[in-house]
């Protein structure tokens, strides 16, 4: 009888072996309702008493509180329908407090020097810059090239700052391979080439004071600059320490969480 299949032999022993049987049923786990298990067992009410009436702040917009934009990706579409916005929203909330601008971009290429995006990605942000009318100061934090080097340089005179260890660049303006076409398209795009190019150097003159030809001739290799060199070259005012207030106030972590609609503990 050994190989013969064992069946209980009352509800009550198909239960103790949490067995399902048609005529049986299935045995009752029990529950604990909405609260977690560690709560039940603690007599607490779980997450949801302490659930946030709306999702808690992200970073960019702990950043934007503090009158903060981060440009940190080389200059395409995205980047300066960002960067654009944010600074038109911060002119609207207040068109008297200063706009921080950090700058750690390639420019209009990626490191190797491959073009990733036109040159007008970095004009539509330069003229944005000078239409709010908000004191704009500028910080170089890691590398500034060739356009973001440019922006860099356009912060408000006095405002313009690098970090110790940051490098500048300037450096020929480049343009994205437009494949095969005729020759006078080619002679079409080499003459907006040129027109960018001069624009270009027309903003660099009036933010660092020299002259076109020598705006030209340095940049005909790129120019590499540490912090000291670029303020000698007039890209920045100064070079930007722990003493130098580069940053708005912030607001403490229990603002946040009440602004947040965030439920503050009992105390």
């Amino acid at each position: 009888a050994s190989d013969l299949l064992w069946t209980p032999s009352s509800d009550v022993a198909a239960a103790e072996a949490n067995l399902y049987l048609p005529d049986v049923g299935m045995p009752v786990i029990p529950t604990c309702g909405n609260a977690s298990p560690a709560a039940a067992a603690g007599g607490g009410s779980g997450y949801d008493q302490h659930r946030p009436k709306t999702p808690p702040p992200d970073l960019p917009s702990l950043l934007l509180d503090s009158r903060i934009v981060y440009l940190g990706m080389p200059l395409v579409p995205a980047v300066t329908e960002l960067i654009v916005a944010e600074l038109l929203y911060m002119q609207y909330t207040d068109k008297f407090k200063p706009v921080y601008l950090y700058i750690n971009s390639t420019g209009c290429s990626r490191a190797d020097g491959e073009p990733v995006g036109f040159e007008t990605e970095a004009t539509a942000i330069y003229d944005t810059m000078a239409y709010i009318g908000n004191e704009i100061h500028t910080v170089g934090v890691g590398v500034a090239v060739g356009q973001a080097c440019m922006l860099l340089s356009a912060g408000t005179k006095g405002k313009r700052y690098m970090l110790p260890h940051a490098t500048a660049m300037l450096q020929q303006p480049r343009v994205p391979s437009t494949g095969q076409r005729q020759a006078v398209e080619l002679y079409i795009k080499w003459k907006e080439v040129l027109r960018m190019k001069k624009t270009y150097l027309d903003i660099l003159s009036r933010t660092t004071g020299h002259s076109l030809d020598k705006l030209d001739q340095d940049m005909l290799r790129p120019l590499y600059m540490q912090p000291k060199d670029a303020l000698a070259y007039g890209i920045i005012d100064k070079i930007l320490t722990k003493e130098e207030k580069g940053i708005d106030t912030v607001k403490s972590g229990n603002v946040w969480d009440k602004d947040a609609g965030l439920v503050q503990p009992q105390q």
